[in-house]
């Protein structure tokens, strides 16, 4: 992206903030040259950070505010309480169209509670949901939701295909996604009335994806589909148990090389391999997942990442700025939802059958 834009930074978000927010913007400012930051937060904290980064400082500007939002603070609460915060400041900044979009660390279910209150869902969009991508033994695949939505009726799935369609074709490159709803069998009898009616609907739709129908578990990893859709309780439980697998894997590893002597002698010639497997499976490489179905871009780091995994969400809501998915997603509702106004598609759906 070679146009000058604006990001919006909640600079009091996650685990190590402001330390990894100021410098994860200093990786993204080498990689967009073009960038300029709007830090939140407390100046007395950021200012100093950023004096000691000159080309920094220099395309940044401190806005500051008094109060944080805590990552143990309910979502009502922070809505009350936190109209002052940097959480609230810096999405009111893409609202007011002082910013492109917003990356930030903290409290998840705070900032998408302020984020839908502050920007509004786009039209057609009953709830928004997360995104985030995931690595597969072909690629890379997109999954959502990721954790907003704990209970989806079937419309919510259906948007929530076309919402990820969308954005697999704005990060991944894709000309035609792949599109997969996660059940627990690929039989079009098995899983709950919403995946089913999900799936005649998506299937009796002329959207421009490729439809797989029901996926397993497996296929998440196995790279079957470009898009796994799901509800969001389900979908932050495969996001939690396969964060938690990799630490795992780490750590047998790490045990298994620390065992002998032989082993960490073997560990000589093995490292280039091992390291290049790490490197493929390094949670700061897919970090930030982007709130897609909101009026502005809103990214959503890990809490708990370094500079660098900081560093590649920003870059998720510059790719999102350049190719502008609002407008995509906005226009593929519109078509659904006409389509759906026909006489031949609700027939269609009644009967299980996809309309010539």
């Amino acid at each position: 992206m070679t146009a000058p834009f604006i990001l919006s930074l909640d600079a009091m978000g996650g685990d190590y903030a402001p330390e990894i927010v100021v410098k994860g913007a200093a990786i993204a400012r080498t990689r967009y040259p073009s960038a300029h930051f709007l830090f939140f937060g407390d100046e007395a904290k950021i200012k100093p950070l950023l004096i000691a980064d000159k080309a920094l400082s220099a395309c940044s500007t401190i806005r500051h505010t008094d109060h944080v939002i805590t990552n143990d603070a309910k979502p009502s609460q922070a809505i009350r309480q936190g109209r002052q915060s940097s959480m609230w400041k810096a999405i009111e900044a893409v609202k007011n169209g002082e910013a492109g979009g917003v990356v930030s660390a903290g409290n998840t279910g705070a900032l998408m509670a302020m984020a839908k209150l502050i920007m509004r869902p786009l039209p057609g969009i009953d709830r928004p949901a997360i995104c985030g991508l995931f690595p597969t033994r072909i690629g890379e695949t997109c999954m959502l939701d990721l954790g907003a939505n704990a209970v989806c009726d079937a419309r919510n799935l259906v948007e929530f295909a076309i919402m990820g369609e969308c954005f697999a074709r704005a990060i991944l490159g894709l000309e035609r996604p792949s599109v997969g709803l996660l059940n627990i069998g690929s039989e079009d009898v098995k899983g709950t009335d919403s995946l089913r009616e999900a799936s005649q609907i998506l299937r009796s739709s002329h959207l421009d994806m490729e439809f797989k129908g029901f996926i397993e578990g497996d296929d998440i990893t196995a790279g079957t589909v470009d898009v796994v859709v799901t509800d969001g309780f389900t979908g932050n439980v495969a996001l939690k148990t396969a964060e938690g697998t990799a630490k795992l894997f780490s750590f047998l590893l790490k045990s298994a090389i620390k065992s002998s002597w032989l082993a960490m002698f073997g560990m000589i010639f093995a490292k280039p391999v091992i390291s290049q497997v790490m490197a493929r499976t390094d949670a700061r490489r897919y970090n930030g997942a982007l709130f897609v179905g909101l009026n502005g871009v809103v990214v959503k780091s890990h809490g708990g990442t370094d500079a660098v995994g900081f560093a590649n969400a920003i870059g998720v809501a510059v790719d999102m700025i350049a190719r502008d998915l609002n407008a995509k997603i906005a226009a593929e509702l519109a078509r659904i939802a006409a389509e759906q106004a026909t006489p031949e598609f609700k027939e269609a759906v009644g009967a299980g059958v996809a309309p010539q």
